[in-house]
């Protein structure tokens, strides 16, 4: 039986393993962004005036775990989001060898930006740290 889907809609895959992962996680990543950023925003922009605030108070946001982790997760779902969504416009558009190898630089670009703002949510130093 035909799946009637609305125009630019994606039906959930019929098939079970990876791809209704993806599916699925698709979803789950764009909730906790419109979350997570909503939140981020709120915070940075209209909480604490950027116009008063030093060059130290990341630093001092970054000093306790709890900010790292928000903002790791913020950064896990937005790379997810976005490279499971350019893949699925890949392989929409491409077929044969150009999708692996489209497919593949995807992942590994997804892998490396990752991997560089892992390491900058690690090795940032925190306020205890920062030389006054």
């Amino acid at each position: 039986m035909a799946r009637i889907t609305r125009a630019g809609s994606s039906a959930r895959p019929m098939t079970g393993g990876f791809e209704l992962a993806v599916w699925y996680l698709m979803r789950l990543t764009a909730l906790a962004l419109f979350v997570l950023v909503l939140a981020h925003f709120t915070i940075v922009h209209l909480i604490y005036d950027p116009a008063v605030q030093r060059a130290d108070w990341i630093a001092a946001r970054w000093s306790g775990a709890g900010w790292r982790t928000v903002d790791g997760l913020m950064l896990a779902a937005v790379v997810f989001h976005a490279f499971m969504g350019m893949r699925t416009v890949v392989s929409d558009y491409t077929k044969g060898g150009t999708r692996m190898v489209l497919v593949m630089a995807l992942y590994l670009l997804a892998f490396l930006i990752f991997a560089m703002g892992a390491m900058a949510l690690i090795t940032f130093p925190d306020a205890t740290q920062v030389p006054s």
